[in-house]
């Protein structure tokens, strides 16, 4: 009979101490306006200084592609805190921008396995620019026709399409 009652109590406590913490991680995720400039401000900061130093290493293409894609996905990540990562994630897979995501990701991952599990500098060199060119097609995918003037200008200079 101890054992039952004891038992019990034990699952209520357990009970509780759940829903605290559940309601401690619900007002981990609640931050004000400016606690969120605050932490995008921070990591876009961070993400700057990353690329920054990613050019002083600039010789050692592994601990340049390290660098500079931290750097890639701390800015990027920065924007969490201003929309949430969900609206965030919404906006990268909407139709639009679909495509420059993944390939952006996908260069992001390939400059990665290029400097630290193949470590070849000229891959890693090629991979790290493809994700520069990839980078800012993402990025003229949020400014309103900004993709469609690039395409046209680059018919008009180079007689090709992108």
């Amino acid at each position: 009979m101890w054992k039952q009652a004891q038992s019990l109590f034990a699952e209520e406590e357990y009970d509780e101490s759940q829903d605290n913490l559940l309601e401690e991680a619900e007002g981990l995720c609640n931050l004000s306006p400016t606690q969120r400039l605050y932490g995008f401000g921070a990591c876009c900061l961070a993400g700057l200084l990353c690329m920054l130093l990613s050019t002083i290493v600039f010789a050692i293409p592994i601990k340049f592609a390290v660098l500079f894609t931290s750097g890639n996905l701390l800015a990027i990540g920065s924007t969490i805190f201003l929309m949430g990562a969900t609206r965030q994630i919404q906006m990268m897979f909407d139709p639009v921008r679909i495509y420059a995501t993944c390939i952006y990701i996908g260069f992001v991952v390939l400059a990665l396995i290029c400097a630290l599990g193949i470590h070849n500098k000229l891959l890693t060199i090629l991979a790290i620019l493809c994700e520069i060119c990839a980078l800012i097609w993402y990025s003229l995918s949020y400014i309103p026709f900004a993709r469609a003037v690039v395409s046209k200008l680059t018919i008009r200079l180079f007689d090709t399409e992108i």
